[in-house]
């Protein structure tokens, strides 16, 4: 009898253990909507179809990747828009220590300065720069008369710097424009949702996929020089650039970030990191309906998988989906 019951255990024991593999996975949350959802997402598909515990932690671009090569944790950053990193990556690639997963967002990361379309449909030659600088006094300061209004990145943003040092390349300064620093994400988003809302003049930064983007009817302006990525990898995004020159945002592309020590401890998981990826056009709808309804990241997070089987599903295996569908 013994004997039968150690066979039946050798035989059971693998599937077993490999369920209880996992263990613990730290999962950098940030700030902004769409990487605070598919934290929540990636939590979820992890704890419910993997068998893993996770922990969510509040996460920063240059924190996090700092703390996962110095130390190897977080296990897992979701959305890391890589332009202003590369030094930082590069060199964690190169060390061993962290390691590139799928494309977050398979079109990339779109950022520019844009205007309302509403406003190109008046005066079609906003669309440009020499437009937008022509009419510069259509963009009026909330606080100064006298000045035209730039609303920037916000200076705790790491696309500050960019915003700061190509208001200087284009000389916005000497069209009388202000660069206004909002304080913080949403009082961006306020700026420019409540200029819509008003139907008035608005000019400034702003990246994509978001949810204003995806609310509002925005132009991105034409700088008219195409991008040059060396000037904007070597000084546009360096905070020490003494001679900024003008060049257009290139696409940013947005990866997971995964440590190396968990990638090898956890290759499939690895594998559904590499799959699990959103269109700008599906996370825009995402984030409206977020901004619609309020909703924190857990309820994002079970709004998508209850809506959206037919993407999340492509990204795991059958056996695992089920296990996810299961608990939700």
């Amino acid at each position: 009898m013994k004997i039968r019951l150690l066979a039946l255990l050798f035989f059971i024991s693998p599937s077993v253990f490999a369920e209880q593999t996992c263990g613990k996975v730290t999962i950098a949350e940030m700030s902004w909507a769409s990487a605070t959802l598919i934290a929540n997402i990636d939590s979820f598909i992890l704890e419910k179809g993997f068998g893993c515990e996770t922990e969510l932690i509040p996460g920063d671009n240059t924190i996090t990747l700092t703390s996962m090569y110095e130390r190897g944790d977080p296990d897992i950053a979701p959305e890391i828009w890589t332009n202003a990193f590369k030094e930082i990556l590069e060199k964690g690639i190169n060390d061993k220590r962290i390691r590139y997963g799928g494309k977050s967002l398979s079109d990339g990361g779109e950022e520019g300065f844009w205007v309302p379309k509403y406003m190109v449909d008046e005066y079609p030659e906003l669309s440009t720069i020499q437009g937008v600088i022509k009419h510069a006094k259509l963009f009026t300061h909330p606080e100064d008369p006298d000045k035209s209004a730039f609303y920037s990145c916000p200076s705790s943003w790491s696309c500050q710097t960019a915003s700061a040092n190509l208001f200087t390349a284009l000389e916005l300064d000497k069209a009388d424009f202000d660069l206004i620093d909002p304080g913080s994400g949403v009082a961006l988003s306020a700026s420019l949702a409540k200029a819509n809302f008003q139907h008035k003049p608005w000019f400034g930064y702003y990246w994509a996929p978001t949810a204003v983007l995806g609310k509002y009817d925005m132009v991105k302006v034409d700088f008219g020089t195409g991008v040059d990525e060396d000037e904007y990898a070597n000084c546009t995004t360096n905070i020490d650039c003494e001679s900024p020159k003008v060049t257009m945002h290139p696409p940013t592309i947005v990866y997971t970030v995964i440590t190396e020590p968990f990638a090898v401890r956890e290759p499939q998981i690895v594998k559904y990191m590499n799959k699990r990826s959103f269109t700008n056009a599906q996370m825009n709808k995402l984030l409206a309906w977020v901004e619609e309804n309020q909703a924190d990241g857990k309820t994002a997070m079970e709004y998508f998988l209850t809506a959206r089987p037919d993407i999340w599903r492509t990204w795991l295996t059958p056996e695992i989906a089920d296990k996810v569908a299961k608990a939700l």
